[in-house]
């Protein structure tokens, strides 16, 4: 998924330096400053986290629908006086419909993640305008809470004790938390984020019934989760 992510981001770079090229080369004027040109800076990024990240893509989806509805609005195909009556029974309806099929698709993991949220212990690692690298190694790992605010936390697991299924809930605002894991170590995810996302590489490793569990719940808000 980062790849393809990179992929896009590399897409739109070059577009807009062939862009700008053919227009100081004089081959033709192409206006990149139409009226509501500054959408793009919600729909492009939204647009492309839904390509990059393994999370609930409502955040995306709603940044999408209010980019679009603002350019057409700018554009003058629809009046502002009833795209501002329209948008909020639409992140409405996108905000319910998510609700509907995210509790359908995760539920067994929500179920095993409140059973989790007594026993993660208490302890809170936290990054503000900061970096925290962390090493469990030969440590008895029980979980805990992660919280980065324009920050960043590496937490290394891969040769920490985890006797037992164990919750992690990370908190990724404006900032980043990388979580290297073992590769006998199952991994279930699940997530909210608002312009932002998380990334499991470790999904695709086959899970096996008998091993024991990483759970991950966690928010991004302009931020990131990415497991390794």
């Amino acid at each position: 998924m980062r790849k393809t992510t990179s992929i896009l981001w590399g897409c739109v770079l070059v577009a807009l330096g062939v862009i700008l090229g053919i227009n100081a080369l004089g081959i033709a004027q192409i206006d990149i400053f139409f009226p509501g040109w500054w959408t793009f800076f919600i729909i492009v990024p939204c647009v492309i986290s839904l390509f990059g990240s393994d999370t609930d893509k409502t955040g995306d989806v709603i940044g999408i629908v209010i980019g679009v509805c603002l350019l057409l609005a700018c554009q003058g195909v629809i009046a502002f006086g009833i795209l501002w009556k329209l948008l909020v029974p639409a992140i409405l309806i996108i905000v319910g419909l998510s609700i509907i099929f995210k509790d359908a698709i995760s539920g067994k993991v929500k179920k095993e993640v409140k059973k989790l949220q007594g026993k993660s212990g208490d302890k809170e690692y936290w990054a503000t305008f900061g970096g925290q690298n962390l090493d469990f190694a030969k440590e008895k790992f029980e979980g805990g809470r992660m919280e980065v605010v324009f920050g960043g936390i590496k937490c290394d697991l891969r040769e920490a004790k985890i006797e037992e299924d164990v919750l992690i809930k990370a908190s990724a605002i404006f900032g980043g938390i990388t979580i290297f894991v073992p590769e006998d170590l199952n991994v279930q995810v699940i997530s909210s984020a608002m312009f932002g996302g998380t990334t499991n590489h470790h999904k695709k490793k086959a899970q096996d019934e008998g091993k024991k569990t990483l759970f991950v719940d966690a928010t991004c808000i302009f931020g990131g989760v990415e497991i390794k």
